[in-house]
């Protein structure tokens, strides 16, 4: 059995994904802490509270991949982005009104997508996306990435990600690639399991 076919993928809503926030913890303090992102302690809990305040939203998702031991390896989660957002508000160059035209169904914006180190190349982020957008009735799927982590820009274009701007997403924030995929296409992470 390969490393990723022991794991188990959940998917979960959001007060699930709020029971469960010492995991997506574990997992994003780990990466993110990681170059390119260096992330503190600091900005572990900030990621945090906004995570809990996500997490009530209508249609949060979140996607959960464990060993059999119920470690957590890896973690994705998002929710559509409101008629409000200001998602492309933070793009460097701004995009046409018809691309930021949101209405709460349209956009389903990924906010984080992880795997711990050890369980990387098996899978298994591959899977998570699958997970969390299996079902999901939207036109595409937004996220930012930094241009520095290259596995994961790879992975995205592989999934049918294309770029469609850079932004900074959060004051003093380096600038992000703003990616998109478009949910209409017949697309390869639907076959993934």
């Amino acid at each position: 059995m390969s490393h990723s076919e022991a794991l188990t993928v959940v998917r979960l809503d959001g007060p699930a994904a709020e029971r469960a926030e010492g995991d997506f913890t574990l997992v994003y303090t780990e990466v993110f802490a990681e170059p390119p992102y260096c992330e503190t302690e600091d900005d572990v809990v900030a990621t945090f509270r906004r995570f809990r305040s996500q997490t009530r939203k209508r249609a949060f998702l979140a996607a959960l991949a464990r060993t059999p031991d119920g470690t957590p390896v890896g973690m994705a989660y998002g929710c559509p982005l409101g008629p409000r957002t200001g998602w492309w508000d933070s793009l460097v160059e701004p995009v046409p009104d018809e691309t930021r035209r949101e209405d709460g169904h349209r956009t389903f914006g990924l906010m984080e997508l992880a795997v711990r180190l050890p369980w990387r190349r098996c899978g298994i982020a591959s899977r998570l996306h699958a997970s969390l957008l299996d079902g999901v009735e939207a036109e595409r799927v937004v996220l930012n990435v930094h241009p520095a982590s290259e596995a994961a820009r790879a992975a995205y274009r592989s999934w049918g990600y294309r770029k469609v701007g850079d932004a900074r997403p959060w004051a003093g924030a380096d600038l992000h690639d703003v990616m998109v995929l478009d949910l209409t296409l017949r697309s390869p992470w639907r076959c993934v399991r």
